[in-house]
């Protein structure tokens, strides 16, 4: 009988010892009263990542959480953001380190014209830890680049205009990796042939668009526009595409293009050059690149902006049509000019 009751109360305490245990391991841990950041700088030990947590006041206590992650064989943690929540168990923090569960930034891409504008707009986010000078050095080196088929004139044809998940500490490879794969899954069969039906590449289209891009925001008429230096392009006619000319004074703010700018030397000036320039002027829209894949066959050589200002375009095969509409459109600016 006796036997029995210190068996009896042995068991007690090892259920109670191992209720304890499970408790401490996969109950709440994390003493915070709301969500919060913990932000891993550079890989570190488990060791680090529990002191800083205590100096954090995350946790009170190491022990559980070092036990765990020995048992667990982690031997560095990854640089990064992680998010934490009230009540977190020991077991879910060391898991959410171990597997590099990273709460992710987002970073969305619209319209970047050069590699400074792009370095920028990626080093400025607070919520990173990636700096726009590491950046830039990775987008100048033709070395870094190879690996995504481009160099730094031709890699922002690669940058398409979606929304980025990145990690806090990325590094721009990696960066450059998830925008390279998205180019990969965005370039399918079907986008490659129609490229290949007008007589380019994907790298030709995302240049032929980039200027597209430039010339309007009206959908319907970046068709035309894209037919009509389509057809420049198949008769050895120079595009003389005045948002080329703008890229080379680097004055982006530019209104309009004077005589003295047509003289200027570049090869992106393509009332000098022939054929398209070697690199996008910036990164173009799904719209534009789709106003370049499916631009109708037409017989337009020439268009400017209409006469009536309203945003449209007037498009003409001969060069006396395109004659009269900029006569119209130059009368009508003087007009507007002289009057209050």
């Amino acid at each position: 009988m006796r036997l029995s009751r210190t068996i009896g109360w042995i068991a007690l305490i090892a259920l109670l010892g191992a209720g304890w245990v499970l408790y401490s391991i996969w109950g709440p841990a994390v003493s915070i009263y709301e969500k919060k950041y913990f932000y891993v700088s550079e890989s570190s030990t488990p060791e680090q990542i529990v002191a800083q947590l205590q100096q954090e006041g995350v946790l009170s206590s190491s022990f559980w959480f070092s036990q765990v992650s020995t048992r667990l064989k982690i031997e560095k943690v990854k640089a990064g953001r992680y998010q934490l929540k009230p009540g977190m168990s020991i077991f879910q923090l060391v898991r959410m380190f171990r597997n590099g569960q990273q709460s992710y930034v987002k970073l969305s891409i619209v319209k970047e014209r050069t590699l400074q504008e792009l370095a920028g707009k990626i080093g400025s986010r607070t919520d990173t830890q990636i700096d726009s000078v590491a950046m830039l050095q990775f987008l100048s080196n033709n070395d870094s680049l190879r690996a995504f088929g481009v160099d730094t004139i031709t890699v922002l044809s690669i940058v398409m205009p979606f929304t980025y998940s990145i990690g806090w500490a990325e590094r721009p490879a990696t960066i450059m990796e998830r925008m390279h794969n998205r180019y990969r899954e965005f370039w399918d069969s079907e986008r490659t042939q129609k490229a290949t039906a007008k007589g380019l590449t994907p790298l030709q289209v995302a240049i032929l668009a980039s200027i597209v891009e430039e010339e309007t925001n009206r959908q319907e008429d970046r068709y035309k526009i894209a037919s009509t230096y389509l057809n420049r392009l198949k008769i050895g006619m120079k595009l003389q595409a005045d948002p080329t000319v703008k890229y080379v004074t680097r004055n982006f703010k530019l209104n309009r293009i004077l005589y003295g700018h047509l003289e200027l030397s570049s090869p992106y000036n393509t009332y000098q050059n022939k054929g398209l320039p070697p690199g996008p002027i910036c990164t173009p829209s799904i719209n534009a690149i789709e106003a370049v894949l499916d631009a109708p066959e037409t017989d337009y050589l020439f268009f400017v902006a209409s006469w009536k200002f309203d945003g449209t375009t007037l498009f003409s095969s001969s060069y006396s049509q395109h004659q009269a509409y900029v006569k119209l459109f130059h009368e009508e600016q003087k007009r507007r000019l002289k009057t209050p």
